[in-house]
């Protein structure tokens, strides 16, 4: 059991550095980019951003993160690694609750709402509709990217207490 329970750690630190870098990435630069371009053109661009995100590559990490880690957590129980175990479950839970539901339920609706709106011709109007997305979505964004932090570290903290040798 033991060889299954470390593919299954590994998928974990793997999947949940994934989507922490995912989400970083979009904190400390994408995110700064479109807000120094023109208005008009940042909407054109999260737009298509939004529309090519729902892929093949993208999902495992997004949507199969929390349940790899609860999954990683039962086999850790099994394996009397039980510190291990509560702290797999633990990344799991937090992943689920501040990463893929808060997506679900806050961000996508968000990034729904701005691929439904026709690009305005008025830079004015641009600007209105770029602002009032822009900083409530990053603000949404920043707590999913300390949430995967979060869960990135305490995967590598349960990955620590699985070896004997460093816990």
């Amino acid at each position: 059991m033991k060889p299954v329970l470390y593919v299954f750690s590994l998928a974990s630190l793997l999947s949940s550095g994934a989507i922490f870098g995912f989400f970083y990435a979009w904190v400390c630069s994408t995110m700064w980019g479109l807000d120094a371009a023109d208005p008009a053109v940042a909407i054109a661009a999260m737009q298509a951003m939004n529309a090519s995100v729902r892929n093949a590559v993208f999902a495992p990490a997004f949507f199969g993160t929390p349940f790899i880690l609860i999954a990683t957590a039962m086999l850790a129980w099994l394996c009397r690694s039980k510190a291990a175990g509560l702290i797999f479950a633990g990344a799991g839970l937090l992943y689920l609750f501040g990463g893929l539901i808060l997506t679900v339920n806050v961000n996508v609706p968000m990034n729904e709402a701005l691929g439904a709106l026709a690009i305005p011709q008025d830079g004015a109007e641009a600007r209105k509709i770029w602002e009032n997305y822009s900083a409530p979505w990053q603000f949404w964004n920043t707590i999913r990217a300390i949430v995967s932090g979060a869960t990135l570290t305490l995967t590598g903290i349960a990955l620590l207490l699985l070896n004997p040798r460093t816990a």
